[in-house]
């Protein structure tokens, strides 16, 4: 354990570190590169919380990821063309502003994951799988038939919302923001996992009939993670679409859900900062791979598949030698 936490503030200085660097050495592509790792790092820490400790294996986390992203792309385009968002029953007005886009994106995903989740989490297994898959797949098609809001070829809006004291559309800064919201996360997680709730999700997940017979509910206990999971991934969404400055059906796709759940098992399932390992390591044979073959997904897949194999903990469980988690 104590080597585990060693290595997880070893792998967070490092992601703290290499953009810094890179913004003295002027090189801004590896400061967006660092930026996309915390971005889907965040958003993997979401799914650990339901997968990691609850156990529940969703194949629909991207709906909430493109929700958030939406949200702020449909608010920020409406700001910069002075358009109002709604005139009834009150004018409501778009708005470029994070503090105000961030609790909404977080807001209106963790409302999505409590509808989905209350509908879900009534089965099991591969059927839970398959209704969040499904959910997911209903929002993607709702918005590429959307054209209100780009349709198919998706959302621009040009320019990053705007956070009080700083230039977002300085690189570093907005690393900045992205780092911090990631660390916010990371302690979330790690106070739940510690707290009365984190175990009862645990129990819930290792023996429901039991809990049941202690008096909780398991029903509630699961919603609850779901619904905080789909509010962290639904953050990290509206901080990919800023940082893009674009919004598509694709983060709606199952593309997206499958990729959240790759990092998670790259990294090491209920791990602290298995998110984290497992992004970087991800984006890092993306770019490094995809500059050699574009066929690098098949070398990706025969790396994925000797972890799943040989390394159950993960990379974190497989540098701190240990394959079990607290």
């Amino acid at each position: 354990m104590i080597r585990e936490r060693y290595l997880n503030l070893a792998l967070l200085a490092a992601l703290l570190a290499v953009p810094v660097l890179a913004q003295v050495q002027g090189a801004p592509f590896t400061i967006t590169l660092a930026t996309k790792i915390a971005i889907f790092a965040l958003a993997a820490v979401g799914l650990n919380l339901a997968l990691g400790l609850g156990g529940l294996v969703s194949f629909g986390h991207a709906a909430f990821f493109g929700v958030g992203g939406y949200v702020i792309g449909i608010l920020a385009s409406h700001a910069r063309n002075y358009e109002p968002f709604l005139t009834w029953p009150v004018e409501v007005a778009g708005t470029t502003q994070m503090l105000v886009l961030w609790p909404l994106a977080v807001l209106v995903a963790a409302l999505v994951a409590a509808a989905i989740g209350a509908l879900s989490l009534r089965t099991s297994g591969i059927f839970f799988i398959m209704i969040t898959l499904a959910f997911a797949q209903m929002l993607y098609y709702f918005a590429v038939s959307w054209p209100t809001y780009g349709g198919e070829d998706g959302l621009p809006f040009y320019l990053r919302g705007d956070f009080p004291g700083l230039n977002t559309m300085d690189p570093i800064s907005f690393f900045g923001l992205c780092y911090a919201l990631l660390l916010v996360a990371l302690w979330l997680f790690h106070r739940l996992h510690r707290a009365r709730f984190g175990l009862a999700l645990e129990g819930a997940r290792q023996n429901p009939e039991r809990v049941q017979a202690l008096g909780i509910r398991p029903f509630q206990v699961r919603l609850l993670a779901f619904i905080l999971s789909g509010a962290i991934t639904g953050l990290a969404g509206a901080l990919y679409a800023d940082l893009n400055r674009f919004v598509s059906p694709a983060m709606l796709g199952w593309q997206t859900s499958g990729e959240l759940i790759v990092l998670i098992i790259l990294g090491g399932v209920g791990r602290l900062c298995g998110p984290v390992a497992g992004a970087g390591l991800f984006f890092l044979l993306e770019h490094w791979l995809g500059g050699l073959s574009e066929f690098w997904q098949f070398w990706f897949g025969l790396i994925l598949l000797c972890v799943v194999l040989f390394a159950r903990g993960g990379l974190i469980g497989a540098l701190a030698k240990d394959q079990t988690h607290d």
